[in-house]
């Protein structure tokens, strides 16, 4: 094996990863169906170039998609930096029931992690949503205990905004934040961003390639799957998704200047946004895990760089990236 992918930090406390990880999610959930064996034929091909950070959570598929990486697990463990999530409550036909940071939970959703995952440590461990009922000291108070116990290895947030971030590392050393960050999705940078770099904390962008939009791969939100959740998604609905092609387009011309695809524009965009960044684009297919591994070998220089900002500057993007309910979860 060699592999093609350069490592990256995420915090100060050990934990190295590859400069890009692979998202989980669609794989179980919310994009429609899927193969299995299709599923583990691109989590062993990453594993195989050197992408070996994996990102799942207790809610994707409620457990399927953790009992998935199970399989990957039991003879490929020690190539693996796994990271799971918990604290989005979903009722077993998958509805949501809420956000849940109580420390009584926090252990018992562990817990339930490692059963599903069969394995006896988690090497990142995110809270998913902030709970806004529970002072995240108390949160994070009880996931130190878990790395006190040894079912943890290193802590993180996910969707926090500064103060919460600050709040939290002051209770336990917080390795990582994961938050939405792309080309159509970059508020982090007024504030979540600002306070990871203060506190040493790594990045990890989760829906890197605005959930498949960014690729020029989706022309029509009505082609997609009759359960596809980005149906859902505001920034695909009609009245929306012409002023985002435009991003798009505008996008898709300066990596045909550059010579590449805009999915590997756009990982390589945030890529160059600071060696503190790991995006994790998921995807089911290889050829598209492929083309975005090789993202992490382009080099774009203070021209591209200006010409990407003078795109964003000059396009607006339309719609929240998620509906009312998802947004309210959001500790923005």
């Amino acid at each position: 094996m060699t592999p093609s992918l350069p490592r990256r930090s995420l915090g100060r406390q050990g934990l190295t990863v590859s400069a890009l990880g692979l998202g989980c999610m669609g794989m179980s959930d919310f994009y429609g169906p899927s193969d299995a064996a299709e599923n583990l034929a691109v989590l062993n091909h990453a594993l195989d170039q050197g992408l070996d950070f994996l990102d799942t959570a207790d809610m994707y598929g409620v457990g399927r998609n953790e009992e998935l990486l199970a399989t990957l697990l039991r003879t490929r463990r020690d190539e693996i930096v796994l990271a799971t999530k918990f604290a989005v409550v979903r009722a077993a036909d998958g509805s949501v029931l809420g956000i849940d940071g109580s420390p009584a939970y926090v252990a018992k959703a562990c817990d339930a992690s490692l059963r599903r995952l069969g394995v006896e440590q988690i090497d990142l461990y995110y809270q998913h949503r902030v709970d806004p009922n529970v002072p995240i000291e108390e949160t994070v108070g009880a996931m130190a205990r878990l790395v006190d116990a040894g079912k943890v290895k290193y802590l993180g947030l996910s969707e926090a905004n500064g103060n919460s971030i600050r709040r939290a590392h002051a209770v336990h050393p917080i390795a990582a934040l994961q938050s939405e960050y792309s080309l159509w999705t970059r508020e982090v940078e007024q504030d979540a961003l600002i306070a990871c770099r203060e506190l040493g904390i790594g990045f990890v962008a989760y829906s890197p390639l605005g959930r498949g939009f960014l690729t020029g791969a989706i022309a029509d939100a009505n082609a997609l799957a009759a359960g596809d959740w980005r149906r859902n998604n505001p920034r695909f609905h009609d009245e929306n998704v012409d002023t985002n092609r435009r991003l798009v387009a505008a996008v898709a011309a300066l990596a045909e200047k550059r010579g590449c695809t805009p999915a590997q524009l756009a990982l390589a965009w945030l890529l160059h946004q600071g060696n503190d960044i790991v995006p994790i684009p998921g995807t089911r297919k290889i050829g598209r895990l492929d083309e975005n591994i090789a993202a992490a070998q382009i080099r774009l220089d203070a021209g591209e760089l200006a010409a990407i900002a003078a795109v964003l500057q000059s396009h607006a993007v339309a719609g929240t990236r998620y509906p009312a309910a998802g947004m309210a979860s959001v500790n923005a």
